[in-house]
């Protein structure tokens, strides 16, 4: 048996560490920003305090009179350059997922469309996070885009929300860490990305009047820690805030979150920017905000430019102090010059097909096996006969709607507007089909099957060819996307009626999901595999095709916990989501800290699929666990592979109790690549954030001294090995 090892931790905040490097020639980041905007006029100034949106003709948005008629590349956001002082202009693209056009461009024929952030997250691999993310920067630079507008970490605090396929997971760490090796992969391509959306942006129903409702120190200890570790870690240019408000303030003018916290107690030094039609108010300058963004949605949402006049008209009337002027264009200056996107040279050369194969492996690594009962991978040498129905199978894979959705190179293989009463963004509202075609993949590696296409028009029309078939494949498919929640965890289209119809006439079923959000499963009873793709990408169709024939062995693991019903969840109804578009709406959060996993644990619920959840085409085994404790705990343990095929395994350390109270946290994770009979060793370590309680009195982190439970598993709900430790007690960190 053949041994390896390896260590992995959590990368302590970078203020802990020493620098090591040579000495940086010139002037800092920070020097040259005040050293150039004490050079600027008042007018400068202001300039690069807005950015202009490209012409969107879906949502009515014509081209802006302001924006030069030279500029070709437009995208979401275009700020003017200062020539004379070598200050470029700033240009902004969405998203997470790939280089957007949603009409801004019309000679540019796509980009490469990734797997969506939840397919990532699904990964748990880091390294594939900032792969990807090195693509996009590259493919955003080729275009002229100096920012992207990327690095979506909201937590999953609810299945219905409809962006979630935009961020990685409903845990801190996971979603901090995929999250900052993206933007460090953008800005190594010299491009600068945000960390959005700050924060609690975790629903979209009437998201523009969403007062989000949290204990602060619990906010603390999620979502604003999944903020605070991915900045420690990347550094990204920019902040975006979200379009809510967090217990009765909007995010852009939120004062605590933004001066005390983020500006404060983290110490940024980048620069906030709204979310594109999120500022009512020009004092949001004086609260933290330092760039409005896509002035023309303030205009359409709120009727005033809100950080143009107003803001000049402040400034002469003295509400705006000079210093605070000044500190707004040092900080967007600052990470121009720290990203460099003042010194680039030539255009870097994109490889598309080397970008497809990024966007191959992220789908390949994302997909999650749920339920397999002895029917996977499918047999490539027989002459089986299949009935592959629904979910337009025969053109291709969905994707996610919204800013997020990325055109890929060709098109897409079909568009189909569902519209809807949800603001702006209903127009948006699109079934997006990439052409990746499961259908057409699946043939290429079962050459010995007689393979026959449904559409699912109707269940009984699919229930004949489930009949004469050996075995169905079945795909369920759903649109979500932004400015829209689902009202529950179906599937549309009545496809649960149509895949109940299926296995009941076939019992040799398997389902395909492609959606950005845990469904309900009323037909799991009788189906013999149920896998979930995500949204896949442009390359998705390949992807499933080689995990359901066992070309690739799957490795995916659960991001998000599947609930068995919404009555397992903190919040079977969602508030507002019968209200009309533009109702003020409340959300109060008090599950807090308790998020995904943790509330399940913490209220002794068994969901349907647990956090971490996922199945192999091979068998793991762990042994030797060994904790240490003092500040941190450190947790080692060995990996076995005892199947007969190499595969993929994700280990899982979580902190399960401090004394006699219960208390679950993922302190870590690390994927593990795995011949038959090899073995690794791993290390975690532990951040002590993840141990402790935030102390809202003292403004610091504190360890309670004493016993703490750790364990080893495979998921949440299955934790192979315990042990214990004991912990200082100690106050800490801000």
């Amino acid at each position: 048996m053949r041994r390896r090892r390896a260590i992995w931790k959590v990368i302590w905040p970078l203020a802990l560490i020493p620098s090591t490097g040579a000495p940086a020639q010139g002037p800092s980041p920070d020097e040259r920003a005040r050293q150039t905007e004490q050079q600027m006029t008042d007018d400068e100034r202001f300039s690069l305090l807005i950015s202009l949106m490209g012409a969107v003709p879906s949502i009515g948005v014509p081209r802006d009179k302001r924006i030069p008629p030279e500029v070709g590349n437009m995208s979401a956001g275009y700020t003017p350059g200062i020539p004379r002082l070598g200050v470029p202009a700033l240009q902004s693209s969405d998203a997470s997922m790939g280089v957007t056009n949603p009409g801004y461009r019309p000679d540019d024929k796509g980009a490469t469309a990734f797997p969506a952030s939840i397919a990532v997250g699904s990964s748990f691999n880091p390294k594939l996070a900032r792969e990807g993310g090195a693509a996009i920067g590259r493919e955003a630079r080729s275009r002229g885009f100096n920012i992207q507008l990327a690095g979506g970490i909201n937590l999953h605090r609810d299945v219905r929300n409809g962006r979630n396929f935009e961020y990685y997971s409903e845990d801190p760490l996971v979603s901090a860490v995929l999250g900052a090796e993206a933007v460090n992969g953008i800005q190594g391509e010299g491009v600068i990305s945000t960390l959005k959306h700050y924060t609690l942006n975790c629903n979209e129903t009437n998201r523009h009047w969403l007062d989000a409702i949290i204990d602060p120190a619990a906010h603390r200890e999620s979502d604003l820690l999944a903020f605070q570790i991915a900045i420690e870690r990347s550094q990204p240019g920019a902040i975006m805030s979200g379009y809510n408000k967090v217990n009765g303030e909007y995010l852009s003018g939120n004062r605590y979150l933004l001066n005390e916290v983020l500006k404060g107690a983290w110490g940024y030094k980048g620069y906030g920017m709204s979310d594109w039609g999120a500022v009512p108010e020009w004092d949001y300058a004086l609260k933290g905000l330092d760039q409005e963004s896509g002035i023309q949605m303030d205009v359409k949402q709120w009727g005033a430019e809100a950080f143009t006049d107003r803001l000049k008209k402040a400034y002469a009337e003295g509400k705006l102090p000079k210093e605070r002027l000044s500190d707004m264009v040092r900080r967007i200056l600052r990470s121009a010059y720290a990203v460099g996107i003042d010194q680039w040279g030539p255009a870097p050369t994109v490889d598309l097909a080397k970008h497809n194969e990024i966007a191959l492996e992220i789908a390949r690594q994302g997909i999650v096996v749920l339920k397999n009962d002895g029917v996977l991978p499918l047999p490539t040498d027989k002459p089986l006969k299949i009935g592959v129905i629904g979910g337009y199978a025969q053109l291709g894979v969905p994707s996610g709607t919204g800013s997020g959705a990325v055109l890929p190179v060709g098109g897409f293989a079909a568009t189909l507007n569902i519209g809807g009463a949800h603001g702006f963004m209903g127009a948006a509202r699109n079934l997006y089909l990439m052409p990746s075609a499961p259908l057409t993949e699946l043939k290429k590696l079962l050459p010995q099957a007689q393979i026959e296409f449904d559409g699912g028009y109707m269940p009984l029309e699919s229930a004949f060819l489930a009949r004469r078939s050996d075995l169905v494949i079945a795909f369920g498919i759903r649109v979500e996307g932004e400015g829209f929640d689902l009202p529950d965890m179906s599937l549309p289209w009545g496809q649960d009626a149509l895949i109940d119809a299926v296995a009941a006439a076939n019992p040799n079923t398997i389902v395909v999901l492609e959606t950005g959000n845990p469904v309900s499963m009323p037909w799991r009873s009788k189906v013999k595999a149920i896998v979930q793709a995500w949204y896949p990408g442009q390359a998705g169709g390949q992807a499933i095709a080689e995990v359901l024939t066992g070309k690739v062995n799957p490795s995916g693991r659960l991001p998000i916990t599947f609930p068995a019903s919404l009555a397992q969840t903190p919040r079977p109804k969602l508030p507002g989501i019968e209200t009309p578009w533009g109702t003020p709406t409340t959300v109060r959060y008090d599950e807090g800290a308790e998020v995904g996993y943790r509330w399940y644990a913490q209220q002794g619920i068994k969901p349907l699929y647990a956090f971490g959840y996922g199945l192999s085409y091979t068998r793991f085994s762990y042994k030797n666990l060994k904790v240490k404790g003092g500040e941190t705990i450190t947790a080692t343990f060995t990996v076995t592979n005892t199947g007969k095929r190499a595969g993929a395994d994700v280990p899982q350390v979580y902190l399960t109790g401090i004394g006699e109270t219960k208390r679950m946290r993922l302190l870590g994770f690390e994927r593990v690549e795995l011949e038959p009979g090899e073995s690794k060793e791993v290390t975690v370590s532990a951040d002590p954030r993840l141990l402790a309680h935030f102390d809202g009195n003292a403004g610091q982190w504190r360890i309670t001294g004493g016993s703490h439970k750790v364990a080893l598993g495979k998921a949440a709900d299955a934790l192979m090995l315990t042990a214990q430790t004991t912990l200082q007690p100690r106050l800490f960190g801000r």
